[in-house]
């Protein structure tokens, strides 16, 4: 068995598959190379001499530049290595044009229409609170309910609780807006009551305007300083919600509804060489099939955003991924922060060095296919291919932005592990086996497979159909383990 990668014939460093030792010697491109120190699993090794200042080349691109000089057989890392990446740039766009010849094919998934032509692969009842002060009367309705009701027919039974609502001002009270009246026109959801206090600035009034047009058998209401009992008024409703949900059953539904987030979260040197490439190459065969798939993460783009900028579908979408990158860096300096703080210690543990370095392996989740739109935060999805989404790299916040978009799954790439769910069903797909078979209550599927001689065709044929499954109502690890979370962007001020 091999013990490094070398990810594209251009690269001048390669990638430990285990923790190697001082003295080893290893046979890389037809030479012999002495490592000249311990070299942990996941990180770079260097191929050849570099001065100061010398570029350094991984999966065909620049991840940065030497601050020291590195020997043939060193360890490439943060000690030795510097991001090259600076303020906003000028950009040119190239357009790059790529043929999928991915055949479409005769599968659909097991879901549920809803009346507006949408499709839900769960089938669950939410109570959606306006503001944080009523999420404790949120809980003991579920709680009732789930006592004295048959729930045999509901997939889960929730409360997307949040902190939000009163006490906001501009941005801040918009999106908290926008992102609860997305989760509430989620089709994963066949029930919903949007639960209000009554005086907080987040007003069902406005929450029934920025909806429009809505399900009203499905969507109910209740403002609790209006009621004597509104733990007891919001059981009636959910029990009348329940009822209507008996009545659902699955189909089979095209492809081209099915819409999925594309995550990565406590990435590692093995992110961008096994879980993320396999996404790619999922989005791009969801795509052929007429799906679409989003990206987000948009802090993690930098350093390989003309990737993603030379596939738009025209000059229009490539202006918007422009001010998309430069948005968030202007973002960044608002708030005096640095705008390069990435990656984080858990990355760099597991051998990421640099933002290019994270950001190169990124970018690779969205495959090849063109970009035809870009989405603002709490923006729904327009147009089937592939998107990209405002939102920062934060996994809770990101992840919710994806569901938020009109996602009905995310599938989140992690080297490090984590056991968070969002509101919708969040597969974690590791990078590596060594995760996967320590947390087997976390993880869900291993693309680390790809390093232990399983073909990236083999692999791809295993991940689309479980993904199929997964639509069909087999939960995910997160949900056995009822961890479901939602969160809110946030980024002003709090009176």
């Amino acid at each position: 068995m091999a013990n490094f990668i070398k990810v594209h014939p251009e690269d001048q460093v390669a990638v430990a598959l285990n923790d190697l030792k001082k003295g080893e010697k290893l046979i890389i491109d037809g030479r012999a190379i002495i490592l000249k120190e311990d070299i942990p699993m996941g990180h770079k090794i260097a191929l050849r001499h570099f001065n100061i200042n010398d570029d350094i080349i991984k999966y065909g691109y620049s991840i940065g530049r030497t601050i020291t000089n590195i020997e043939v057989g060193a360890h490439v890392h943060t000690h030795n290595l510097k991001t090259n990446l600076k303020n906003n740039l000028e950009y040119e766009y190239n357009p790059k044009k790529t043929e999928l010849n991915i055949a479409r094919e005769n599968k659909t998934f097991s879901g549920y229409l809803r009346s507006n032509g949408d499709a839900g692969i769960r089938n669950e009842l939410w109570i959606v609170p306006t503001v944080g002060c009523v999420n404790g009367q949120a809980g003991e309705i579920i709680k009732r309910f789930k006592a004295e009701s048959d729930t045999s027919h509901i997939d889960a039974i929730e409360v997307l609780s949040h902190p939000y609502g009163c006490s906001q001002l501009g941005d801040d009270f918009k999106n908290t807006k926008k992102a609860l009246v997305a989760a509430i026109k989620h089709p994963n959801a066949g029930g919903v009551l949007i639960l209000s206090l009554g005086c907080e600035n987040n007003q069902l009034s406005g929450i029934i305007e920025e909806l429009g047009e809505y399900d009203q058998l499905r969507i109910k209401t209740l403002i609790a300083q209006d009621v004597e009992d509104e733990v007891e008024e919001g059981l009636k409703i959910i029990k009348k919600l329940s009822e209507l949900m008996k009545h659902d059953k699955r189909t089979d539904i095209p492809l081209s509804k099915l819409r999925i987030g594309l995550k990565c979260g406590g990435s590692d040197g093995f992110s961008g060489i096994t879980a993320n490439p396999l996404l790619g190459r999922f989005s791009d065969w969801l795509i052929a099939q007429g799906g679409t798939t989003v990206l987000c993460e948009v802090p993690e783009m930098f350093g390989a955003e003309t990737i993603l900028m030379n596939r738009a579908k025209d000059r229009s979408v490539f202006e918007k991924i422009v001010a998309l990158i430069n948005g968030f860096k202007d973002y960044f300096r608002k708030n005096n922060q640095v705008i390069y703080e990435n990656p984080s210690p858990g990355n760099k543990e597991g051998g990421i060095s640099t933002l290019e370095d994270k950001s190169l392996g990124n970018v690779q989740k969205g495959g090849t296919s063109p970009v035809v739109d870009v989405l603002s935060y709490g923006e729904q999805i327009k147009e089937n291919g592939l998107n990209l989404l405002w939102s920062p790299g934060n996994d809770l916040v990101s992840t919710s932005a994806l569901a938020m978009s009109g996602c009905q799954m995310v599938l989140f790439t992690t080297g490090r592990g984590t056991p968070f769910g969002s509101f919708v069903p969040t597969m974690k797909i590791s990078t590596n086996s060594k995760l996967f078979n320590k947390k087997k209550n976390w993880i869900d599927f291993n693309a680390g497979s790809l390093l232990n001689f399983k073909s990236m065709d083999d692999l791809m044929q295993e991940f689309v159909e479980y993904i199929l499954i997964v639509s069909g109502g087999k939960k995910l690890k997160h949900e056995i383990n009822d961890s479901k979370e939602i969160d809110i962007f946030k980024s002003g001020v709090t009176l």
